[in-house]
């Protein structure tokens, strides 16, 4: 008897909580009553209680509930979802379900072929998933009974898309290791966006080696192939994964790059020398439509909108990894090609191109390092004339793991224009580009603005922390001529025989000390110029300084306080003095903890401070003892002329 709208509606709310209460015996009672058993549709989606017992890893239940279909209900099983997945796929989503896909494929082995609406496999679906047991037992069954052109169906989708690509995707790197290996041909395969596996590879940035040193260390410690880790804690349990992902990665990062050939294929890279290096005379334009650049007066310029081309093909995997700041990618296509270093884009950016356009630090210093490579590539233009300098004035709107106050990160701009200077050639600095303008010309155009906003930023906290650096100041001031315990009818200490009473004199006088200095720098940073080159030198340092002495006059006022308090109301050695101590030093130990992070940072920053310095003493030093004057002509009578103040070495 069929049933009505309110019995099936009571009925499928009883097993959707029975299924999410784990009551299995309920489960199967409600099965037991109903008509189409098991394979009754429970959800909006058209999942079977089959399917959400499987989806849910309730194998026993699974089980239980497949030994309910009868027979000539075997074909019944082959029930597809709003989805298109089958019960099979559904074993694909964990890995304690593979007793239940090897009982489903005993009943209805059709299953094996069937695809969802995407035209992906139970084996594609799993490999999506990244549970290697369903994986390993779906492609040992392919196996068995597929072969030749007929993997073709469980190798791929209807869009192109391989299964290597989806377990790429899906950070699945041990099961795309393992079909790269067996499956060689797909490696060099394209999806439909003409993206090969190395490609994708180099656009999602996996994690290679983790970047904390204590994580290295404990993943020195965590053996990675465990298969059995139900009696790990769960701290270890997430470090085995990152440590198997890791390891995976890299493996598979390198079978591609040694099998992949598509790096072999740029755009071609002319040098383009039809810059200007002045403003006079025709006006350079470029002209895409026509497929041709070149000089031509009173030529509108064609908008950037329309100069985009609306698709294209796809990157080397060197310039997508560098894109996606995938830096171990880069240094491993490095190391086995070298030559791929001369790649290319559409737009003739070769990588240090985008590498400085992107802020690819670490990609900037493996170029460095290649000394022949980098003389190829420093004095190398764009399409549109854009030099290496150029690139540091533009930028890519990119979501970024830190957000920089406008300060740091017009100083980061400027440092890195410094660097890109030292690599560039003498002539760069000059070249305009196809809008006629020179690369210090973007870079003030660019970071106008920015400018503004990081003066405003730095003037603001300047102000703030003045401020505070002059209570500090009035609280020690006053402290000094209102000392603990007070004074005799001299005029001398009562306490200054006790060494807490030295602790805090010196404590105070440096409080004193360092926030009045600090207030002098902090006013110094509010009147200055606040030209684009003050952001790289000295008004950080300046800032740097100042709040150095501000945190520790902070830090002083805090000792002081505390020596104070145990001048006052020390117990002459009992017990209580030892909480005494506690109360009175746990705001420096909170100061100190809170600010931990804060410290880090300023003394990397003081760091660098104090390298540029050494490297500025160290070239004037150099200048000094190694002058030579260029007066120097050779003698008619076989020696030489000298004309300066020393005389030659």
């Amino acid at each position: 008897m069929a049933l009505t709208k309110e019995e099936y509606l009571k009925i499928n709310a009883d097993l959707y909580d029975a299924l999410m209460t784990q009551n299995d015996a309920k489960v199967v009672a409600i099965c037991r009553k109903i008509p189409r058993g098991p394979l009754h549709t429970l959800t909006i989606h058209e999942d079977t209680v089959l399917h959400m017992a499987t989806y849910h890893k309730r194998t026993d239940l699974a089980l239980d509930l497949l030994a309910m279909v009868s027979v000539c209900d075997y074909h019944k099983l082959t029930w597809q979802n709003s989805g298109g997945n089958t019960i099979l796929h559904e074993t694909g989503t964990n890995n304690g379900t593979v007793k239940v896909a090897a009982e489903v494929l005993r009943m209805a082995p059709m299953l094996l072929n069937m695809t969802n609406k995407e035209g992906e496999t139970a084996l594609f679906y799993a490999a999506r998933h990244g549970k290697s047991k369903p994986f390993r037992f779906i492609h040992d069954e392919v196996g068995r009974t597929t072969q030749g052109l007929d993997l073709r169906t469980f190798l791929r989708r209807d869009d192109r898309f391989t299964i290597l690509h989806i377990a790429i995707l899906s950070r699945n790197f041990k099961i795309a290791h393992e079909l790269a290996v067996t499956y060689g041909e797909l490696i060099g395969e394209k999806d439909a966006d003409d993206m090969t596996a190395l490609q994708l590879l180099a656009t999602i940035k996996p994690e290679f080696r983790p970047e904390s040193f204590f994580k290295r260390m404990i993943f020195k410690l965590i053996d990675s192939d465990v298969d059995d880790d139900n009696w790990m804690h769960t701290f270890s349990k997430k470090l085995r994964k990152q440590k198997h992902s890791c390891e995976w990665a890299m493996k598979i990062s390198r079978l591609l790059i040694k099998e992949d050939n598509s790096w072999e294929k740029t755009e071609s890279w002319t040098d383009r020398r039809g810059s200007k290096l002045h403003e006079y005379g025709k006006t350079t334009s470029i002209n895409k439509a026509n497929g041709h650049i070149g000089m031509v007066k009173h030529e509108p310029k064609i908008p950037l909108i329309a100069q985009e081309v609306t698709s294209h093909k796809p990157d080397t995997p060197l310039l997508l990894a560098t894109i996606h700041d995938s830096t171990e990618i880069v240094k491993e296509i490095l190391n086995m090609y070298p030559q791929a270093v001369e790649h290319v884009d559409k737009d003739g950016h070769n990588i240090l191109h985008l590498a400085i356009l992107h802020r690819r630090h670490k990609i900037i210093d493996i170029i460095e390092d290649m000394n022949y490579p980098l003389e190829r590539l420093r004095g190398r233009l764009d399409k549109n004339f854009n030099t290496l300098l150029h690139m540091v004035g533009r930028k890519v709107d990119e979501l970024k793991d830190d957000v920089k106050h406008p300060a740091e990160e017009l100083k980061d701009d400027q440092r890195l224009y410094k660097r890109v200077e030292k690599l560039s050639t003498a002539l760069d600095s000059m070249t305009r580009n196809s809008d006629q303008k020179t690369a210090q010309d973007v870079f003030a155009e660019t970071n106008d603005k920015l400018r503004s906003e990081a003066k405003e930023w730095m003037c603001e906290n300047a102000k703030n922390c003045s401020i505070v650096a002059v209570l500090i100041a009035t609280v020690a001031f006053t402290s000094a001529y209102t000392i603990p315990g007070g004074t005799d009818d001299n005029g001398y200490p009562i306490l200054k025989n006790k060494p807490m009473f030295l602790l805090f004199t010196l404590s105070d006088a440096i409080s004193l000390s360092t926030a009045l200095t600090s207030v002098i720098l902090f006013l110094n940073i509010v009147t200055s110029s606040f030209q684009f080159k003050d952001f790289a030198s000295s008004l950080f340092e300046k800032q740097l300084t100042a709040l150095i002495l501000l945190i520790a006059s902070v830090a002083m006022m805090m000792v002081a306080f505390a020596a104070t308090l145990i001048l006052t109301i020390s117990n002459e050695g009992k017990w209580t003095d030892v909480t005494l101590y506690g109360v009175s030093f746990f705001p420096v130990f909170v100061f100190l903890y809170e600010y931990i992070h804060e410290y880090m940072k300023i003394m990397k920053g003081f760091y660098w401070v104090i390298k540029s310095t050494m490297e500025k003493v160290v070239g004037v030093y150099h200048k000094i003892w190694d002058y030579k004057p260029h007066s120097l002509h050779p003698d008619p009578a076989g020696g030489s002329l000298y004309v300066g103040t020393r005389s030659p070495v």
